[in-house]
């Protein structure tokens, strides 16, 4: 009987069984950033403990950073202490850090990738829940909390637990003006935000084999958002041409043996699950959310839901409850809704290819005089490449703000923020109540080319149509 990824690597990383029925797994590789980690050094200094592996471990800046100046100290007092505290850590402990003067600072999600950091077959932490980001290289990844940042720092292992595998086939072919970031959407909003609750997710399929490297983190991102704890995708040649020459991918005879490594824990064409689900990638559309979680979605062409949609009270709670937040009116076509700002970026979308299919498609076009519109490079190295290639003038001609890299509206724990009930069309992952800074603010998610339609027409609106796609 054939083995899946997941089994494969976990049973490469664990250690022991513990008493407790959890396992002590081994973990690869450890990105920091200034949110969570701080805090864990304290809680290190307080035990008297140094870092077991520092060679493992890595850390950048994000969250906090400005995206419209670099200049220190920050205005907010918090975030600069934030960043400071990070800096004397990584410093006292050993850990190699990307800072703002490293050249490479940039999303943790989106950095780790671009190094080379990220590998098939690794176990990879991270304080920060869309770390599943990183399984689209075939790695088993999963965000932590504080205190398990410490046990990491300290130990370089983690009690866990270990997780139900369910696979998620996606069939056929993406029509025009369809991504990734639709695939999700809608298996978020069939499966329900739950559905992934004790799961790893295993994307596969002809629709998913053809997606590039960029476009599988996307995928990837948003697990999370589905309830599972990790998601990944079997690493393939279009894994290992990503990786090749990267600064800190193998090189020469370690390169060989990596790859080696990275062909055998594929799963096996024998390998059970413990459930699979089937998706015709001919029936997923341009996909938008409407409410206030991320499985409150529909395709660009459906009607708001109605509450007496819900097949439970709960439902029909949680519907009024969107409703009356999102202000929106049930029963109405969801596109049209007038935006107010748009915003493309974050560790879901603010990569090299978002920009130029977004870029491709603006040319000669404006945003709506009534739409502030962000443009932010997930990291240094997306900002130099998309500048190179002249990318930020189509959208600074095109009426966006061109930013410096960042998460910037994302979560908001930083200047770029919504302001009272604006309506922001983002290629971010979560529209949850007072997500991108404003207490009242509304998010809808969808992918950057709906987000630039948004911008474009100032209301919500099918990239399809408004770009001539077809």
């Amino acid at each position: 009987m054939g083995k899946n990824l997941f089994q494969k690597v976990w049973e490469r990383h664990r250690v022991r069984e513990l008493s407790s029925g959890a396992s002590q797994v081994f973990i690869g590789l450890h990105l920091l950033h200034e949110v969570t980690s701080p805090q864990a050094f304290g809680m290190l200094r307080d035990l008297g403990l140094k870092v077991a592996r520092p060679d493992l471990s890595f850390a950048t800046v994000d969250h906090i950073v400005p995206t419209d100046t670099r200049l220190r100290p920050f205005r907010d007092d918090l975030a600069e202490g934030l960043i400071v505290a990070l800096e004397k850590a990584c410093d006292e402990f050993g850990i190699r850090y990307f800072g703002m003067q490293s050249g490479h600072q940039g999303i943790v999600h989106v950095i780790g990738p671009e190094l080379g950091l990220t590998q098939p077959g690794m176990t990879i932490a991270c304080g920060d829940s869309h770390t599943s980001t990183h399984g689209a290289f075939g790695a088993i990844a999963f965000g932590i909390g504080t205190t398990q940042v410490r046990d990491v720092l300290a130990t370089q292992t983690l009690s866990l637990a270990p997780l139900k595998v369910r696979r998620i086939e996606v069939s056929g072919r993406l029509g025009p003006g369809v991504y990734a970031k639709d695939i999700i959407l809608h298996v978020i909003r069939k499966l329900g935000v739950n559905g992934g609750t004790g799961y790893a997710y295993e994307y596969a399929g002809p629709a998913i084999a053809a997606l590039g490297m960029e476009q599988r983190m996307t995928l990837c991102n948003m697990s999370i958002e589905g309830g599972a704890r990790v998601g990944y995708v079997n690493p393939d040649q279009t894994t290992f041409d990503y990786l090749k020459g990267r600064e800190l991918a193998p090189k020469g005879a370690a390169w060989d043996r990596a790859l080696e490594y990275w062909k055998s824990i594929a799963s096996d064409a024998d390998a059970t699950y413990d459930d699979v689900v089937r998706f015709d990638a001919a029936e997923i559309a341009p996909t938008v959310t409407w409410g206030i979680n991320p499985g409150q979605a529909v395709s660009i062409v459906e009607e708001v839901p109605r509450v007496e949609d819900g097949k439970t009270q709960a439902e029909r709670d949680s519907i009024k409850e969107a409703l009356d937040y999102m202000q929106l009116e049930a029963g109405k076509p969801i596109e049209g809704v007038p935006v107010n700002v748009a915003f493309i970026g974050s560790c879901t979308n603010g990569r090299l290819s978002d920009f130029r299919e977004v870029a491709r498609l603006i040319r000669g076009k404006k945003v709506a005089a009534s739409v502030r519109a962000l443009a932010v490079p997930g990291s240094m190295e997306v900002a130099r490449a998309a500048e190179a290639e002249g990318l930020d003038g189509v959208f600074r001609d095109a009426g966006w703000e061109w930013r410096q890299p960042g998460c910037s509206m994302c979560l908001a724990m930083n200047p770029d923020k919504l302001i009272g009930r604006e309506l922001c069309a983002s290629s971010s992952n979560r529209n949850f109540k007072g997500r991108q800074g404003s207490p009242t603010g509304r998010t809808v998610l969808m992918s950057p080319v709906m987000v630039a339609a948004a911008a474009i027409q100032g209301s919500i609106a099918d990239a399809r149509k408004v770009f001539g796609v077809s």
